[in-house]
């Protein structure tokens, strides 16, 4: 890959990870916030509803921070952009398009196919 698309990455990857680092401080601010002031049931029951499906999107947001993470490493070792199965490059349109892919199109769409498969 070449030095200016890796720069490319390296800039988006790291922009990306900074918003999703803000949105994870103002979730856990928001999330302190106590149901106790809600003596409706009705108003606690969206209450909790509503927590829990923000703490779902950021158990998401946790697990692509880890990529992230992952793919600033092996940019800076100089393995980014390289299929973890079969050692091929991976086509830059498939990692503007998934910048934390760790396979290419071919090994991805095989892996997929297999977890159909065995039910996993």
């Amino acid at each position: 890959m070449k030095e200016k698309e890796l720069k490319y990455f390296k800039k988006l990857l790291t922009s990306w990870l900074d918003d999703l680092l803000t949105h994870a401080d103002s979730t856990m601010s928001g999330l302190r916030e106590s149901d106790e002031a809600l003596p409706d049931p009705l108003d606690r029951a969206v209450f909790d509803s509503e927590r829990n499906f923000t703490l779902r999107i950021r158990d998401r947001e946790s697990m692509l921070i880890k990529k992230i993470r992952k793919s600033l490493e092996d940019i800076e070792e100089g393995v980014y952009g390289t299929c973890e199965s079969c050692g091929e490059d991976i086509s830059i349109e498939r990692l503007k398009a998934r910048p934390v892919t760790r396979h290419c199109i071919r090994c991805k769409t095989q892996i997929e196919t297999m977890e159909k498969l065995t039910g996993t």
